[in-house]
């Protein structure tokens, strides 16, 4: 799909935290200072694909469109030989913008449109896009517990329905100014596992590992209410967020954040990676990349090793994964305290401390990737050899078409 297996994720979170402050995590980290330094730094170690967020708040000004705020992006991915899959509603929205309302589809499906035809004029290739980031999150956060805009409280279904009818909706308009273009739709992917103690709490268990978590999905697929419109064609690659905190005990109590504690890493009830990731591709039978995986600290070199294990193994059984995104490729601050600087990245900005002072690698991360080598060179054979069928397809169904 892309020139290289991994890709960098820059983080391009925008809105209003728990305390009703706006950020705009592209800001915070410098990228949006530095995005020609960072193109030219993830390339330089063999990085030539990267997920990329356009900042719906800052380019949709009450239905009139400025793209100031894309143009760097576009023209650095350009100079660098850098492909990318362009995220179009990373949590943050037009503030005169109700996602509750029957007029939400058609306004994001307005600017996705415009975006479309805005980004296919200026790059070459099949565009990629994400239309919605993280609808089961965000429903859950926004919609559920009120932990950032829209605020919602108890409201988690109805938003998570508004944010598939919005998908739809944008998928369509994209499609519309674009055709050729490609769909990677990002959701997490969680697990739960029973307390030790309680086994009859295993119902619940399932019911949220096989039901729940693909709530999002099946509707953009037409499994789940088709009545929003949603059909196969509409689910291209199944983009899987996946971090060390996605899998923990029902009914634990979440903190402050909505978070909960994750499972140990050494605690025999985590399902493998590669498990996860194949169980992904076996419900719905699509193309599948991992859009989001990190660790922090001390852990990203050993979590980026456990990374490509999971990877290669995917590969030898014939997934066909389309590579693997490290997200946040930056170190950031967290949403709710901005004087909080979370070291999860390939590069720490050192921007919060001094704002020319610049990035600083993470070695033992740098090194992991560096050791992935052969995984690229299998992920590139494979990438020959269904091209080489493709075209043996199409060469003997154009025979059939002539001999009619």
């Amino acid at each position: 799909m892309f020139q290289s297996f991994f890709l960098a994720g820059f983080e391009g979170s925008t809105g209003f935290n728990r305390h009703g402050e706006w950020f705009d995590q592209v800001v915070a980290t410098g990228h949006d200072a530095n995005v020609d330094e960072d193109y030219a730094d993830i390339a330089r170690l063999g990085l030539h694909a990267a997920r990329e967020t356009v900042r719906w708040p800052l380019v949709d000004c009450r239905g009139r469109y400025d793209f100031s705020s894309l143009e760097p992006f576009i023209e650095a991915a350009k100079r660098h030989d850098v492909g990318v899959i362009w995220d179009l509603f990373h949590y943050g929205f037009p503030q005169d913008v109700d996602l509750w309302s029957e007029a939400f589809p058609r306004r994001f499906a307005d600017y996705c449109y415009a975006v479309a035809r805005f980004v296919a004029a200026r790059m070459d290739g099949p565009c990629v896009f994400t239309p919605i980031n993280e609808p089961s999150f965000m429903a859950y956060a926004g919609g559920e517990k009120a932990l950032f805009a829209p605020y919602g409280s108890g409201r988690g279904w109805e938003l998570k329905v508004a944010l598939a009818r919005g998908a739809i909706a944008g998928i369509n308009a994209i499609r519309a100014a674009c055709p050729d273009a490609r769909f990677v739709s990002v959701d997490p992917l969680c697990r739960v596992v029973c307390p030790k103690d309680r086994p009859d709490l295993a119902p619940q268990a399932h019911d949220f590992n096989n039901r729940l978590v693909f709530q999002s999905w099946d509707m953009l697929c037409g499994r789940l209410l088709p009545e929003l419109g949603g059909s196969p064609e509409h689910l291209d690659v199944v983009g899987i967020n996946y971090y060390w905190t996605n899998q923990w005990e029902l009914n634990d109590a979440p903190n402050a954040d909505g978070n909960v504690p994750p499972l140990h890493d050494d605690d025999p009830r985590r399902a493998p990676l590669s498990d996860l990731v194949l169980s992904v591709w076996q419900r719905y039978g699509r193309e599948v990349m991992i859009t989001e995986t990190s660790h922090v600290g001390d852990n990203r070199g050993p979590w980026l090793c456990e990374v490509v294990s999971a990877c290669h193994a995917l590969l030898l059984q014939n997934v066909p994964l389309r590579g693997a995104c490290l997200y946040p490729i930056l170190g950031m601050p967290e949403w709710h305290d901005r004087d909080l600087w979370t070291p999860m990245g390939l590069w720490d900005p050192l921007c919060h401390r001094d704002p020319g002072a610049g990035r600083l690698l993470c070695e033992p991360m740098a090194e992991a990737l560096q050791g992935a080598a052969p995984l690229e060179a299998l992920h590139q054979a494979q990438q020959e050899a269904e091209g080489r069928r493709d075209s043996q397809f199409n060469h003997a169904r154009r025979k059939r078409y002539a001999a009619r």
